[in-house]
């Protein structure tokens, strides 16, 4: 049984667990002997390293050690706490699992969000606030809500209604779509933003896009331990 640990020294006496940082991960040798890759950090470490892996043949389980403001994924699969887990690996207790879909955008993937609408400029602001008292936890989050209100309300029926913008928000499945906004992807949605320079926020990350059009599209799925 091998463990690989992203971003944080983990050990556990009856476990054998490798630990590295995520920039690492690329030089990583025989990933495919790992059963277990716990990510420390949030979705957007979660992110990354999905990106990483999904060149790379791989048949590992994620452990997610959730450090983020938000960590939407592991709220949305109820992780239990690391400890916990590997606890049970260690006793050879058998641990379920839950697939998450993660889809493509040109060069690179998401796990549950993606656009350039208010989230964008949301996550912008957010980054700006990340000093002092508001670098850790959610407060910078709810001030950049209660700053960008007013301009939500007047240009979201706007970006709704544009070709050139779109918002991708897995976990509001229940809507298929709404004018650019998207709750699940099934299929390639081809999207031409008219400017061959652009930031999209992807799961709480901002990238640049050099490129006018993007493709999204469906890629896999991972197995996360719950």
């Amino acid at each position: 049984m091998r463990i690989l640990s992203i971003n944080k020294v983990v050990h556990h006496d009856g476990l054998s667990i490798t630990n590295i940082q995520e920039s690492e991960l690329v030089s990583q040798p025989n990933m495919d002997e790992f059963d277990y890759i716990i990510i420390n950090g949030g979705d957007g470490t979660i992110r990354r390293v999905v990106k990483i892996l999904h060149t790379v043949e791989h048949q590992a389980k994620f452990i997610l050690s959730p450090t983020g403001s938000f960590n939407v994924v592991a709220k949305l699969h109820r992780v239990p706490k690391l400890e916990t887990i590997l606890n049970m690996i260690a006793q050879d207790n058998a641990v379920q699992t839950q697939e998450h879909a993660y889809y493509g955008l040109n060069d690179e993937v998401f796990l549950f969000s993606a656009g350039n609408m208010g989230d964008l400029q949301h996550i912008f602001l957010s980054e700006t606030l990340r000093f002092g008292i508001l670098k850790h936890g959610i407060a910078k989050y709810i001030l950049a809500v209660i700053f960008l209100f007013p301009v939500h309300l007047i240009m979201t029926p706007f970006m709704l209604l544009s070709k050139r913008k779109f918002f991708i928000f897995t976990p509001a499945s229940f809507i298929s779509k709404f004018g650019s906004f998207y709750g699940t992807v099934t299929e390639e949605i081809k999207i031409d933003l008219d400017n061959g320079y652009n930031h999209i926020e992807l799961d709480g990350d901002v990238v640049t896009i050099a490129e006018s059009t993007i493709l999204i599209k469906p890629l896999g799925s991972i197995e996360i331990v719950s």
